[in-house]
């Protein structure tokens, strides 16, 4: 019996649709991983509260160079702000920002190797090790909905992408068998996979068109009877909400999951939290435990996140970093 088969044997409940999109979550991402950067839950909204289900950033031509600085994510008011890799600056002159999210980035951006700070007469100043480069090249945005017999707030939610268009491409990820009816009632510019969790087949129903990234947008905040409310959305507040997806999907990664103190948890080659009991993935914090009628107390499982990511993506955990590199150009400065 297959996990979606198995999902559809519980109880009628809340927690059924829930199970059965974080399984089929987690096998999509394992099955795309391999065309760029792929995270899952990532904010995507200037004014509103937008969460897309996955994301997948696919390297541009300076991958490269970002990878070599830090696997984790660099802070947006660090990369935003008026620092290079030239000259030293007074850290207070470089931000337009909170003076406490300011000082926050340049810790992070120094943890990570992206800043080098100095004293001078007691104040700090600050340098990028590297120029921040243009490293991403399109963001495909993936709303997942493996049963179209439950579609929720679906067409609200792909509108609302489709006319923000922070993303090149907005795609639904679905396991029911896709009619005309259900292209009709979802934006045209949407396109449609058909992606079967079991063996990772992915068919694409209809080709999602590109969206115009480097215009204004229009963000939909919220819905009234009889009424919308929208946001005006520029050219530059998308560009640096792609850049901020970007980041973050860059340092978080799609296996953000905890894995359940169970026995019965096995996780397979992707580091999926597979359950032998259910005989599907699980997702620990909704149905694993004591009510459990399989559950046998354990530690849970060890994966190493970092090592599945470095293997199967253009993700590294380990670079050389730019510090040094920077230092040993300071010699012939």
């Amino acid at each position: 019996m297959s996990y979606l088969d198995a999902a559809r044997l519980l109880p009628v409940g809340a927690l059924v649709p829930i199970v059965r999109e974080f399984a089929f979550e987690v096998a999509l991402c394992g099955a795309i991983e391999s065309d760029g950067i792929v995270a899952r839950q990532l904010g995507a909204s200037v004014h509103g509260r937008r969460i897309v289900d996955v994301v997948r950033i696919e390297p541009g031509r300076q991958f490269d160079e970002r990878a070599a600085i830090t696997p984790d994510r660099l802070p947006a008011a660090a990369v935003e702000a008026d620092v290079g890799p030239g000259r030293a600056r007074y850290w207070k002159d470089a931000f337009d920002c909170h003076p406490d999210r300011a000082e926050r980035a340049v810790e992070l951006a120094t943890e990570r190797g992206f800043f080098e700070r100095e004293r001078r007469g007691g104040r700090t100043y600050v340098r990028q090790t590297a120029r921040y480069p243009d490293w991403f090249d399109r963001i495909v945005a993936i709303e997942n909905k493996p049963d179209l017999g439950r579609p929720g707030d679906l067409e609200a939610q792909l509108r609302t992408d489709v006319s923000l268009a922070v993303a090149d491409e907005v795609v639904l990820a679905t396991a029911s068998h896709v009619t005309g009816a259900h292209l009709n009632r979802i934006p045209e510019a949407v396109g449609v996979w058909q992606f079967d969790p079991e063996n990772g087949e992915r068919e694409i129903v209809r080709a999602a068109s590109q969206l115009p990234t480097d215009e204004p947008g229009v963000e939909l905040i919220e819905s009234h009877p009889g009424r919308t409310d929208v946001r005006i959305v520029t050219a530059d507040e998308k560009a640096r909400l792609r850049r901020r997806i970007a980041e973050r999907a860059y340092g978080k990664g799609w296996r953000t999951y905890d894995l359940p103190a169970c026995e019965q948890c096995e996780p397979d080659a992707d580091g999926q939290p597979y359950c032998a009991w259910k005989d599907r993935p699980v997702r620990a914090s909704d149905e694993c435990g004591s009510d459990c009628a399989g559950f046998e107390d354990s530690d849970p499982p060890e994966i190493d996140r970092e090592r599945l990511r470095d293997e199967r993506t253009c993700w590294e955990r380990d670079p050389e970093g730019t510090q040094r590199r920077q230092a040993d150009l300071d010699r012939f400065g």
